[in-house]
């Protein structure tokens, strides 16, 4: 007989606006504490350092963090010139120190080398791993190890402040861009060097800001729950997102009724006006969201994401 799952089966996601010196492992706990959810995970880890949009899946919503992991991302940053670290963040070691004497105009000059597309080393400092361990923990031992360069692209930057040696920027990046590496290369072309002292994410594809949350506030909404004698999924629960939020622009297809029973257990479908290829959002003809298929190779929508059938959400 199966082990019975703690928690609760709850889906959905949460914009946590994850704070300061904790990773982001330890925030997902935090929030699975709260919603007493059965499964958890984040898209995309934030540094202790940094702060800010960490949406969180809760249950079946775990299906579908890669498609936000993939998405495109917003920062604001403060980069510290005239000092550079090991690590391009307040938290390493200074590897040098120089005066700032940099004017606006070249200030300028320099950001706009950094707009569009170019390749990026990702920093060693970094959670990507490299023979099964992640390259900061080759890092912490001194051991440097090669990284390939990667595609980004900065969509957006914007100077919001230069103010003496502190210069604020705001970026909109493709995913897997590291804001330290191009603090680190700004302060390198100035000459000056540079690390990040203040790291924050605004946005994670289309998800708004104003529908962040802190960890206070969930406690809070469980404290007053308990308060009241309800059940806490009475506030925690409208609060959640929709899981389907994750899949922002990616074409939808509804099927049938009787072809449901077979999606769900594991076979491809026909669906009237179906893309010719690629990745989709199902849904039933009542609107229920089902999951994501692929189109195969005979045109037909295959499952390969389907939300598991009457969770029920206590």
């Amino acid at each position: 007989m199966a082990r019975r799952r703690k928690g609760r089966p709850i889906n959905g996601i949460v914009l946590l606006d994850k704070p300061l010196e904790i990773s982001s492992n330890q925030a997902l706990q935090q929030v699975k504490r709260i919603y007493f959810a059965q499964k958890a995970g984040h898209t995309g880890a934030l540094d202790p350092l940094a702060t800010g949009m960490l949406p969180i899946c809760l249950g079946e919503g775990t299906k579908f963090s890669q498609f936000l992991l993939d998405t495109d991302k917003t920062y604001i940053v403060t980069a510290k010139l005239g000092v550079r670290t090991t690590t391009s963040d307040a938290d390493g070691d200074v590897v040098s120190e120089k005066p700032v004497e940099i004017s606006s105009d070249q200030l300028l000059a320099a950001v706009d080398k950094f707009r569009g597309k170019s390749q990026q080393i990702p920093s060693m400092y970094s959670a990507l791993k490299y023979q099964g361990q992640p390259l900061y923990k080759y890092a912490r031992e001194g051991i440097e190890v090669p990284r390939e360069a990667r595609d980004i692209e900065v969509f957006r930057l914007d100077v919001l402040r230069f103010e003496g040696d502190e210069v604020d920027m705001e970026l909109h990046v493709s995913k897997g861009t590291y804001i330290r590496t191009i603090v680190d290369d700004l302060g390198e072309l100035l000459g000056c060097g540079a690390h990040v002292s203040m790291l924050r994410r605004v946005s994670v594809g289309s998800y708004p800001r104003d529908k962040m949350l802190t960890i206070e506030q969930l406690e809070a909404l469980l404290q007053k729950a308990k308060s009241e004698e309800i059940q806490p999924s009475t506030y925690l629960d409208e609060i959640l997102l929709p899981m389907e939020t994750a899949l922002e622009g990616m074409p939808k297809v509804e099927v049938d009724n009787s072809s449901v029973i077979y999606l769900r257990h594991g076979n491809p479908v026909q669906v009237a006006n179906a893309p010719l290829s690629g990745l989709v959002q199902v849904f039933s003809e009542e609107s229920e969201f089902l999951g994501v298929g692929q189109i195969n190779d005979d045109g037909l929508v295959a499952p390969k994401r389907i939300i598991v059938e009457h969770q029920e959400q206590m």
